[in-house]
């Protein structure tokens, strides 16, 4: 807040992070002769002759909700261990929980990173997510299963988590296959979900039916050490996420966990240098 004290000098830091030193027409990508209005906020393409601010085609474009929240609420949001509910956000910048709550699904899913691929020696496993039947009210018992979330960490890199397909066309071993390196060592429990991988990948196993954890590098501690982590989080933070909007979630807490050698500043401009896309409100609470 010290650093970007007003309107103007975020404005300013979204646009260098966005064009550099050459404004650039998001609607026809074209730089060669850009008008600025004496507001500093609007330019016009003198190729296409349409106008725009720093904020057209990017997560902000139609947001009313100041650009100097959206850099506070950006740097809280991915720096704090845990994350952040929608209802503390609100407080802190002064905004509707309602705009808050959608602010944190846009940065959520800015987190997103695709380009991942584990190596080495990696773990895999299965998580499932919602509460126990025992706490729920008597009338919502046995009516919602818990989510199957997949999950791989390489050991001393990254991890990368998905939400299990209901119509199983995505099993865990499909997933291992698409983002773990071929040749990997391969640790997993008994499941029978990976027995298809042997011949893929250096595949070892622990038998926890039989109360066997570790035996030497064999073993899945830190997926399992990461499961329980993003489970406290999420009971302790946010209470309930709906199985509908999970996967964003999980984007936060893998973009942290990803990220965890870097400092809180570089962690925050990282993110920030992928500006480009939208999701909108419609498409974020409409029906699957």
């Amino acid at each position: 807040m010290e650093r970007y004290p007003d309107e103007s000098s975020a404005r300013k830091y979204f646009e260098h992070l966005r064009w550099g030193d050459k404004i650039t027409c998001p609607h026809c990508e074209s730089s060669k002769k850009i008008y600025s209005f004496n507001d500093g906020k609007l330019y016009k393409c003198s190729e296409c002759k349409k106008q725009f601010t720093v904020r057209v085609g990017t997560f902000l474009e139609q947001s009313a909700i100041p650009l100097r929240k959206w850099l506070f609420a950006f740097y809280i949001t991915i720096n704090h261990k845990k994350g952040i509910s929608s209802i503390q956000l609100s407080k802190d910048l002064g905004v509707t929980q309602k705009s808050a709550w959608f602010m944190l699904h846009r940065i959520r899913k800015f987190t997103e990173n695709k380009d991942i691929k584990l190596s080495g020696i990696v773990e895999a496993d299965e998580s499932y997510f919602g509460g126990k039947d025992a706490n729920k009210h008597e009338h919502k018992r046995g009516k919602k299963p818990k989510i199957m979330v997949i999950g791989a960490v390489e050991r001393g890199g990254n991890v990368i988590t998905q939400v299990g397909d209901k119509d199983k066309t995505n099993p865990p071993f499909i997933f291992v296959l698409k983002n773990v390196e071929k040749g990997s060592k391969l640790m997993t429990d008994e499941s029978h979900n990976y027995k298809l991988l042997k011949t893929t990948y250096n595949h070892q196993t622990v038998h926890h039916t039989s109360k066997e954890y570790v035996r030497g590098e064999v073993h899945i501690q830190t997926l399992e050490g990461y499961w329980s982590h993003v489970k406290r989080g999420i009971n302790g933070v946010q209470h309930h996420v709906s199985p509908k909007h999970l996967e964003r979630y999980l984007f936060e807490y893998d973009y942290r966990w990803n990220t965890r050698t870097l400092t809180d500043m570089q962690r925050f401009e990282l993110v920030m240098a992928n500006m480009k896309g939208r999701l909108t409100y419609s498409d974020l609470i409409g029906k699957e």
